[in-house]
């Protein structure tokens, strides 16, 4: 309401918009944008000063052009960042934002660079020093940047928990795995999607480092064997995510190893009769997701074993967290599904397809 030229709320008085409370400010730009944010920030020195203080999270990935001047221009202003999300669709963020940021963002907890093929080592080397506390990163698509760096940065973000380096050809090898694996003991997600110079060595080093593993993407690391999985298996046993897409040397002898090794399979013996009133509950054990496609060296009997020990795991229509595409001979494979809709079709449905 307005009387007299001055705003008034809840019955206190204000000489302007400047004279907002803090809390009141937040609230409202919340309800819009991030480019809203930007805008009211400039508004006045009260304003600014409000929303640098409080402000925690932005995005700036709406930003077509220029975003590289744009983090110039704020990465002082905001310091207070704990997620910032730089994502591209086209090359604009260069090694100098990123330092700006490591300079001024010292509370960063999450950072996507993803798409910034600008970037070299010096940008890894900066979020080193100023961004410690960094728990998520993603620099996917980064192909720039090189293993020394990636390891280098590893030594210091000590909190990694989830981390990105999808299509990074030269930072995801061996050498960088097995830092990642000496450093990052909370690490918890892990993309290594078509890094193809990632071998035995590197996944092996990684599983012995990093036992609290959930989610791991090798999709398309064609020179892993069944060393790798073999490694994770024993290494890493509250894994819920595997993708193994395109690693055609991956055998039934991996498949067996992860099934031995089902928690799951060491604390339920449970018939068809039984699934059905306790497959929720052992859903939230072992293995959730898991993706074999291509990988034509696989047989039916090992990944039926595979998907017995492993009651998440469907190839039922609609619930395919089983992915066996590009592998004919594995169309046999059933999930414990089909022995809920068909109980007395007994063993026989193993020869149905899914």
């Amino acid at each position: 309401m307005v009387a007299d030229g001055a705003e008034k709320m809840e019955g206190v008085a204000l000489n302007g918009w400047k004279d907002l409370p803090m809390e009141l400010l937040l609230r409202i730009v919340s309800l819009g944008d991030d480019r809203t944010v930007i805008v009211v920030s400039g508004v006045c020195t009260g304003w600014r000063d409000a929303i640098c203080a409080g402000l925690g999270r932005l995005c700036l990935s709406w930003c077509k052009d220029n975003m590289n001047n744009l983090v110039l221009s704020l990465a002082p202003k905001f310091a207070k960042l704990q997620t910032l999300s730089l994502r591209q669709n086209k090359p604009q963020l260069e090694d100098n934002g990123v330092e700006t940021i490591a300079n001024y963002c010292h509370d960063l907890r999450e950072l996507d660079l993803s798409k910034s093929l600008r970037l070299s080592d010096q940008s890894l080397y900066a979020l080193a020093h100023g961004c410690p506390r960094l728990t998520k990163l993603n620099i996917s698509g980064c192909s720039s940047l090189g293993d020394a760096a990636l390891a280098y940065l590893t030594s210091f973000c000590r909190n990694l928990k989830n981390l990105n380096l999808c299509g990074c050809v030269r930072a995801a090898s061996d050498r960088a795995l097995q830092a990642i694996g000496l450093n990052c003991r909370q690490l918890q997600t892990l993309n290594l999607g078509w890094c193809e110079t990632v071998t035995d060595k590197g996944v092996i080093g990684l599983a012995l480092g990093c036992p609290d593993l959930r989610a791991l993407d090798l999709c398309g690391c064609i020179l892993i064997t069944d060393e790798s999985v073999i490694a994770l298996a024993n290494g890493c046993p509250h894994l819920r995510s595997l993708g193994l897409y395109y690693c055609q040397n991956i055998t039934d002898r991996a498949i067996y190893s992860l099934a031995e090794n089902s928690r799951v399979k060491r604390k339920h013996v449970w018939d068809s009769v039984h699934r059905s009133h306790s497959s929720s509950n052992n859903e939230k054990e072992g293995l959730m997701n898991l993706n074999i496609s291509q990988c034509t060296a696989l047989t039916p009997n090992a990944v039926q074993t595979l998907c017995d020990s492993f009651p998440a795991l469907h190839t039922c229509s609609g619930r395919h967290s089983l992915i066996i595409s590009g592998c004919l001979s594995l169309t046999s494979v059933h999930c414990a599904c089909a022995v809920q809709a068909h109980p007395r079709a007994g063993i026989g449905l193993a020869d149905h397809a899914y």
